[in-house]
């Protein structure tokens, strides 16, 4: 199931270059996650990768929300 990113994002860019898949990239305000190729890096060993790295925690799976 993809991920996506909450306005709680801080632009510190530590999930892009994580990415396997290359879905994150900078949006207009905060970085975004393209849900048509995030994989939820079902083929990484640990899982998200991205959730790994994020500082505030601010990456969840879509459908289980964080807050």
């Amino acid at each position: 199931m993809p991920h996506y990113i909450t306005e709680d994002c801080i632009n510190c860019g530590a999930c892009e270059p994580e990415c396997p898949t290359n879905s994150i990239s900078q949006g207009e305000v905060i970085y975004v996650i393209n849900e048509e190729t995030c994989n939820d890096c079902i083929d990484q060993e640990g899982g998200s990768k991205c959730v790994a790295v994020c500082p505030v925690d601010c990456i969840f799976e879509r459908g289980k929300e964080g807050h």
